[in-house]
């Protein structure tokens, strides 16, 4: 066997004895013996697209909602470069991607050796982990080698306290496809189980708050043991505010309003709370992260002690695990929340109603009109923040977006990925630029799993979120630079590609377009500035309500 099979079909079937079961391919040349070993290994379930960037967020999709490694595998060359993105936001929200980059031998390197580029910590501090894996050659030895280095690598990338990508650089003289002899200097067969068996610490001692009936509890992106924490919120009397993709927006304690609470100075000041606990990244709301900095004690739980989400430099304790106590006393603060939320909300939904077709409105009815055990992707821009403010609670939804570094690449691609890991309908909300910036995401083989997927692209013609920011009001160079009109139908893009389409026109016209199976896409036109109005009018309506119960 020569060296390139041998290193690929151990490497993979270690990884495969670790526990995975997912790998995603964008082919290549160099990246010849993974391709294959990955193609014949009935264990795992390949996925194969031709764009590096649209493979890259569908790993990410698949490792987000699986919660458990995906191999990426690409070859040399500008292709690894292509995944930087994706890597960038596995680092940030913390998806376990294993990131395998075929590589020419070091011989071809700063030769002008076709496809060849320095790939040595390509992706810089994005990765938990690298490392350049070395020429295979048969010798005793390397076996060993290879299967530990596996189980780190995929150890490593699932964490459990700091999950994320890792990067594995596999350089590969010639030849690159089986060469028809099997022998070897050595058994190339592992064990029963992983070459290397990890064990996991027990989790670290809780800290022990204080009683109080004035705490409130932040749930952000990304959070982990939410379920826990909304109960212990909930004996306690306090409020929950969480943010769509935070996954506690639901029961009677979750205040979906908050945003515009927390807007309201009268309320904000009135309700400043002796302590506040976080849990993942929030990050949407300005309000919300303006307020957290009059907080008593603000105490942040993260998994991972030596990195925190402290965007507002706001914490004073940080721990990997806390208990909110019961607290005594009666229910006023929780009732001036719930008031308040309750009024802003019926508010909100006024406007909505009256307002006709709109983006926030698309948002709203889209979460309530899901399915029990649905599963929600939603683009980074404009549609998460519609649905922190009008997103109702519920239960049976889950939310996803890619909140790490906040970008609208690979939105597709990634509601692609998590569509095929999740057991159940899926969904995703998208703003026109955010779907044209990934529209080779739709582009899937014959013989490719297909997800069941149903894309709403919110059409406005151009990036609607300038036009509620201060870039607004740049008359001059605002519509060139910042709105980016593009006059593209988006019929014909789904058309290239095979794929069902249905025009949205009014509000009630929603709920059957949803319907279907498979990948579909929906589209719904809006306008850029009426849409800058309606928010304007929800914020006003919202705040007059709000001091109206204070």
């Amino acid at each position: 066997m020569n060296p390139a099979t041998a290193l690929a079909s151990v490497l993979l079937d270690e990884l495969v004895r670790c526990g995975l079961t997912e790998v995603v391919l964008a082919p290549g040349s160099r990246s010849a013996p993974l391709a294959l070993a990955a193609h014949a290994d009935s264990r795992v379930r390949l996925h194969v697209r031709v764009d590096e960037r649209s493979a890259s967020f569908l790993a990410l999709g698949l490792a987000r909602r699986a919660e458990r490694p995906v191999a990426l595998i690409c070859t040399s060359g500008t292709a690894a470069a292509n995944f930087h993105p994706a890597v960038v936001e596995a680092h940030q929200s913390g998806a376990p991607l294993l990131v395998l980059t075929a590589d020419r031998p070091p011989e071809l390197r700063d030769t002008g050796a076709s496809q060849t580029v320095d790939q040595v910590k390509l992706y810089g501090t994005a990765v938990r982990w690298f490392s350049e894996v070395g020429v295979p050659e048969e010798r005793p030895g390397q076996v060993a080698y290879w299967r530990s280095l596996a189980c780190r690598a995929y150890q490593r990338a699932l964490g459990p306290a700091d999950p994320g990508p890792v990067h594995l650089n596999l350089a590969f003289r010639e030849p690159l496809i089986p060469d028809g002899d099997a022998s070897w200097c050595e058994p190339l067969e592992g064990d029963d189980g992983p070459w290397v068996r990890t064990r996991v610490a027990p989790p670290a001692v809780a800290l022990h708050l204080p009683p109080t009936r004035r705490g409130v509890l932040v749930v952000g992106d990304g959070a982990s043991n939410v379920r826990r924490y909304v109960a212990a919120a909930g004996m306690a009397g306090w409020p929950v505010l969480s943010e769509p993709s935070g996954g506690a927006r639901y029961g009677d304690h979750a205040m979906s309003s908050y945003h515009f609470l927390l807007g309201t100075p009268e309320f904000a000041d009135r309700h400043r709370p002796d302590v506040v606990v976080t849990l993942g990244r929030p990050g949407l709301s300005r309000p919300l992260l303006s307020w957290l900095r009059h907080a008593g004690e603000h105490v942040v739980v993260t998994g991972d002690l030596t990195r925190w989400p402290d965007p507002t430099r706001s914490a004073t304790q940080v721990t990997q695990a806390a208990e909110i106590p019961v607290a005594a006393g009666d229910d006023a603060w929780l009732g001036s929340w719930r008031r308040a939320d309750a009024a802003a909300r019926a508010a909100v939904d006024e406007v909505l109603d009256g307002a006709g077709l709109s983006e926030p409105r698309v948002a709203r009815d889209l979460v309530d009109l899901l399915p029990s055990g649905s599963l929600l992707v939603t683009g980074s821009s404009m549609p998460i923040r519609n649905l922190e403010q009008v997103m109702r609670p519920r239960r049976g939804v889950r939310v996803l977006a890619n909140r790490g570094a906040a970008g609208i690449d690979g939105v597709v691609s990634t509601a692609m990925g998590a569509a095929l890991a999740h057991n159940g309908p899926a969904y995703a909300l998208m703003g026109d630029l955010t779907f044209l910036h990934d529209q080779n995401g739709l582009i899937l083989g014959p013989r490719e799993p297909r997800p069941d997927l149903c894309l709403v692209v919110v059409n406005n013609d151009g990036g609607g979120i300038f036009s509620l920011l201060p870039q607004a009001a740049l008359r001059d160079s605002f519509e060139r630079v910042f709105g980016t009109s593009h006059g593209v139908d988006l019929a014909h893009v789904a058309a290239a590609t095979g794929t069902p389409y249905t025009f949205v026109g009014e509000p009630d016209h929603l709920p059957k377009a949803l319907r279907g199976e498979g990948v579909r896409l929906v589209e719904v036109r809006t306008g850029r500035s009426p849409n800058a109005l309606l928010h304007a009018t929800m914020r006003d309506a919202a705040h007059a309500a709000i001091r109206e119960v204070l």
